[in-house]
């Protein structure tokens, strides 16, 4: 008999075990474990003294010892009883929490061949599924079990983090006011047992990260389960072991962006054909109407503009702005809490080897862009100092470097926490570059050889395009700039101009002839013969990465709240032939709230000032916030 404080319970009912890994076998039979039935286990409990938990776990003991002599009976209404998990009445519930507690008194009886019945019931058992008192006794077994023999550690471990995700039937409810407390009733109770045999355990930190690696819901998961088991991962690097498992979980995290991103083909945003409009062109086009409410509710797959789609209707954007949201939210809280320098490491890490070369990735990198934001002198400037010294290494393949400086050019671009001054300086850098490059050639246009210069030279155009009217309106950025070799670079017999996209070549002469940026001979400038040519060549390889700007517009919904404020669209750009006394109109400042500050556009731009104030010329229109302006790799 078994007894249990003041309570009287009889228990007759018939039991059939389901066992959650099929793999394992008991000792007492050949059959899988989710073959073997218990039948009419009657465990009578009678009322008696009070027992000492010493005693209960000695009778469980004698259970577990006399399998190993061939008496199985006592063990196998031990493990029946384990399986009751459905509605669940008082006295049920003080079964299960006194036997739970009598095991974890027990655990060093527990053998790993015996007993399998009784370790695969253990770790088949899910938090979700009982109340408070129960889990609480579950997770001090799991604790014990797993600290008691290094057999278990892999057990115990892979079941807390099965408990990351809830049952199916949970999924629904989750965003639910009794969804949200379950969640956390069970998740603080998972994270703690986590942190207890962490604590214990010296190699539970480096299982714990291949588990949940191992674990991690692929791209076609539902929503809700890929969302629960990365806000697991966000507690983990955030939580008591970050210190153990912090940098995995970024590096894991950035994993699951890029491989949601990339199930999001090109095809999907771009409709026109990417020769036929230049990049510039494409941004303000595609805001030719705006968005009705009605429509982002559709139940068509995307709403189309004139040169990309949106992404509303996409499930797997869908995912991904939800998480990449979770992953900003996350990052907005490393800064409040002192820790983004630190998560920063891992992100750049992550970053160099995952994103730098995942051509298709179109919105994963934004993390590295909203980091820089939050704190530009620290992490922007080794954002920066990692594509410079990528892209001037001969040591990283071509690929790299071209996806380095286009990453960077965009980042001048478009990051507006970037002061006119800081970008100057990094421009001159690229200019020197490209400068001493042409000094040491001597042929003619060779798109293999020279693919690299040419994609600086398209950097440094492209920069120029979105930042000459502030450089030069200040008089020392203006000396700096005329005092750079551009002309001669250009001039070079490697013909960069003829070589780079169309687009960004006309845009750039177009804002140098107006800025006298070059020499004017006869009254005719000097570059005028390549104004609408067409002779772009495609010097970017198979990926085309002559023609990726990373950190075009953003197209995710929800997210996109965090990149808002901190970007420059190109409708917002006064370029050096706008007229001096247009003011902004009224759609322009509705563009970005009262978050771009857009009564102060007619301020000159000092080295101080960290912004860039948008004007617009009759050709211009209001500009999209969820388009992608420039052509893609795949598309051509």
């Amino acid at each position: 008999m078994l007894y249990v404080k003041n309570i009287y319970v009889v228990l007759a009912y018939t039991v059939k075990i389901s066992i959650l890994t099929p793999s394992i076998q008991d000792s007492n039979s050949n059959r899988p474990l989710e073959f073997i039935y218990l039948s009419n286990c009657n465990w009578v409990i009678e009322m008696g003294d009070d027992l000492s938990d010493y005693e209960l776990a000695h009778h469980v003991r004698e259970a577990l010892k006399a399998v190993q002599e061939g008496d199985t009976g006592e063990y196998d209404q031990l493990v029946g009883n384990m399986h009751h998990n459905v509605r669940l009445g008082p006295d049920e519930v003080a079964m299960l929490v006194t036997i739970l507690r009598a095991l974890s008194g027990a655990v060093s009886y527990i053998d790993i061949v015996h007993h399998r019945s009784l370790l695969s019931s253990i770790c088949g058992m899910s938090f979700w599924d009982y109340g408070p008192d129960v889990m609480d006794a579950l997770m001090d077994l799991v604790v014990t079990l797993a600290t008691s023999n290094v057999k278990y550690v892999d057990l115990c471990l892979d079941m807390l983090v099965s408990n990351f995700i809830p049952p199916f039937n949970f999924l629904a409810i989750l965003k639910q006011p009794r969804g949200l407390a379950k969640k956390d009733q069970v998740l603080v109770r998972v994270h703690t047992a986590l942190k207890g045999i962490a604590d214990l355990v010296p190699l539970a930190p480096s299982r714990l990260e291949q588990i949940v690696r191992e674990r991690v819901p692929n791209a076609f998961a539902k929503e809700a389960q890929i969302v629960v088991y990365v806000e697991n991962m966000l507690m983990l690097e955030s939580g008591d072991i970050r210190e153990f498992v912090g940098n995995s979980m970024i590096f894991e995290l950035v994993n699951r962006l890029v491989d949601l991103d990339v199930e999001i083909a090109w095809d999907e945003i771009l409709l026109d054909d990417p020769n036929s409009k230049g990049i510039f062109e494409m941004e303000l086009e595609d805001m030719a109407r705006p968005v009705d409410e009605t429509e982002m509710d559709m139940d068509e797959p995307q709403i189309k503009y004139s040169g990309r789609k949106v992404l509303w209707g996409n499930i797997v954007a869908q995912k991904l702005d939800t998480l990449m949201d979770l992953t900003f939210d996350h990052l907005q809280s490393c800064f409040n809490d002192g820790r983004l320098p630190q998560v920063f490491e891992a992100l750049l890490q992550s970053f160099q080897s995952t994103v730098l070369n995942a051509y298709k990735s179109k919105f994963a990198q934004f993390a590295m862009f909203y980091a820089c934001s939050l704190d530009p002198e620290d992490c922007g400037t080794q954002f920066v100092s990692r594509l410079l010294e990528i892209f001037r290494s001969t040591i990283y393949p071509h690929d790299w470097r071209m996806s380095a400086i286009a990453y960077l050019a965009s980042y001048l671009s478009r990051a507006k926490f970037l002061s006119t001054s800081y970008v100057t300086i990094i421009l001159e850098s690229l200019v020197d570059w490209c400068y001493k490059y042409s000094k040491n050639q001597s042929g003619e246009i060779n798109l293999k050889n020279h693919r690299v210069f040419y994609a600086g030279c398209q950097a440094v155009m492209y920069v120029l395009c979105f930042r000459m009217r502030s450089i030069l309106a200040t008089p020392l950025l203006k000396s700096q700039l005329l005092n750079m070799p551009l002309e001669i670079i250009f001039k070079h017999a490697l013909n960069p101009l003829e070589v780079c996209l169309p687009s960004i070549v006309e845009e750039f002469l177009r804002q140098a002839k107006a800025a006298h940026l070059f020499n004017v001979s006869n009254g005719v400038f000097v570059f005028d013969h390549l104004f609408g040519s067409d002779t772009s060549r495609a010097f970017g390889g198979f990926q085309r990465l002559d023609v990726f700007f990373p950190f075009d517009p953003y197209l995710l919904k929800k997210s996109e709240r965090f990149i808002r404020p901190n970007f420059i669209y190109w409708s917002m750009v006064r370029t050096t032939y706008d007229d001096d006394e247009d003011d902004v109109s009224d759609d322009d400042e509705g563009e970005g709230d009262d978050e771009f500050d857009m009564n102060l556009n007619k301020m000159s731009i000092t080295p101080r000032d960290s912004f860039m104030y948008g004007g617009q010329q009759d050709r211009k229109m209001q500009m999209p916030s969820r388009i992608r302006p420039s052509t893609s790799p795949e598309s051509l």
